[in-house]
């Protein structure tokens, strides 16, 4: 593992920002200093102009200067006539050659930098060649002085150097600061998740005040929690009911196993076969309603085909003509879905078991088909009907939920699992469609409806 990867957040940006944050103030540094030695150049050269200037006009008019010839310490000057010769100079060049072998060449000043000779070795001078007209021709008059160096002066590169690392240092220091301040929030959600548990789901993370990246990030923690709060106590409360619907058959099957071992010649093993194979066959119901639940939740893959919804409400009519009620199928042909046939046959079982239990005398099923402007080939809608107490509007949503239970006249017989509707809902809604219950003159009226996938209606057919 590289170092860089055990190093936190705030000492990689801190790192960064000292890295940057020297580099950009040396680059500052060096600007400021390269600036003020060309502007010292520039003011050096044209005090050195004006120096010869003045000796060559003194020259022009006399023939030789008057006074010293430099004014300024470390300035040298020489007169230079029409041979080569030095006929004046400062002290320091006195008996020195020429300092330059340019000359104005007819123009008023050339200028060069001229390194070693009379200026020793390793140093080097702005020279600047001035002509002097003379009736014997044209003398020069050459003015010197050392280069500026970056540095211009040693004061002056250590106030620039240091105030360059002072900067530095503030940009890393409230880099730093800034990157820990952002983090902090953070922090405080890390503690928070550490803390939270199974015993403690409904705490949250705190969220920033501040509408950023991090508020997001909390608001999405907190999204997230909420959820998991919500799939725990659905979890903890399907499990409370499942284990409350499956006791109550194992008691009542231990009960008729108990008054058989108290009293063994008054009862037979066909008597208490015959008594315990109704809440055995409770129990398997529920077991595998569970099971399709289970595999509802975890998202097992549908296998999608097409299905005329009007042929599975046919067969399905078919397998419930036992029911002691009179039970009328009007199909509409050629209303195809798209679905899983398994999936969508247990659907339609669930809604006739439930309408077998609660009607009155009466079911019916419809199926036909209907425009929808939100679906290409509409919507098959299938209904089924009975004519029992039916539902108050609002508990209808109530019998969708697992376990549900309400009042006596829809819940006095205790053949349903309490998962049948549940399960229906979910089919539908898997299939991209939806299971509600619509009002009706009497009784239940469960409405389903499902994306029309092809097909052509025709006449209605009566199954009855």
């Amino acid at each position: 593992m590289s170092v860089s990867h055990n190093i936190s957040i705030i000492g990689r940006v801190t790192l960064f920002t000292a890295a940057v944050s020297a580099l950009l103030c040396t680059l500052l540094a060096l600007v400021v200093m390269i600036a003020v030695q060309r502007y010292a150049t520039g003011v050096l050269t044209s005090e050195i102009r004006s120096a010869g200037g003045r000796v060559a006009m003194t020259v022009e008019d006399r023939g030789r200067a008057d006074g010293p010839l430099a004014q300024q310490p470390g300035r040298n000057i020489q007169v230079v006539d029409t041979q080569g010769r030095v006929v004046e100079s400062t002290p320091t060049l006195r008996g020195s050659p020429p300092m330059a072998t340019f000359t104005a060449d007819g123009q008023n000043t050339r200028q060069e930098v001229v390194c070693g000779g009379v200026f020793g070795e390793g140093n080097c001078d702005i020279v600047i060649a001035q002509s002097a007209h003379r009736p014997e021709g044209h003398w020069t008059v050459y003015a010197a002085s050392p280069v500026v160096p970056l540095w211009v002066e040693p004061w002056l590169a250590a106030l620039v150097g240091g105030s360059a690392a002072l900067l530095a240092v503030a940009i890393t220091y409230l880099g730093n600061r800034i990157v820990t301040t952002s983090l902090r929030p953070v922090c405080a959600i890390r503690r928070e998740l550490d803390e939270i548990n199974a015993s403690c789901p409904s705490r949250r993370v705190p969220a920033p005040a501040r509408r950023d990246e991090i508020h997001d990030l909390a608001d999405s923690i907190n999204h997230t929690l909420a959820r998991l709060d919500a799939a725990m106590t659905q979890q903890r409360q399907f499990a409370s009911d499942a284990s409350h619907d499956l006791r109550s058959p194992i008691a009542a099957m231990r009960a008729e196993v108990e008054d058989a071992l108290l009293a063994p010649d008054e009862t037979s093993v066909t008597t208490l076969c015959d008594t315990l194979m109704g809440s055995l066959r409770r129990l398997g119901s529920i077991v595998t309603d569970l099971l399709t639940v289970a595999r509802l939740d975890a998202g097992a893959p549908a296998v999608p085909a097409p299905i005329d919804l009007g042929e599975l409400a046919a067969q399905e009519c078919r397998l419930h003509h036992q029911t002691t009620k009179r039970l009328t199928c009007r199909l509409e042909p050629g209303v195809v879905v798209l679905g899983d046939r398994p999936r969508l046959g247990r659907l339609l079982t669930n809604l006739l078991d439930n309408a077998d239990r609660h009607a009155e005398s009466t079911i019916t099923v419809n199926v036909q088909h209907k425009d929808d402007d939100r679906f290409p080939h509409g919507v098959a809608v299938l209904e089924v009907i009975d004519d029992g107490p039916g539902i108050a509007p609002d508990k209808r949503e109530l019998v969708f939920q697992r376990f549900a239970r309400l009042d006596a006249a829809r819940t006095k017989d205790t053949g349903g699992s309490g998962l049948g509707l549940a399960i229906a809902r979910q089919i539908a809604e898997t299939g991209g469609g939806s299971l509600r219950i619509e009002d009706s003159d009497r009784g239940a009226r469960f409405v389903l409806r499902l994306p029309r996938h092809a097909g052509h209606a025709s006449d209605p057919t009566t199954v009855g």
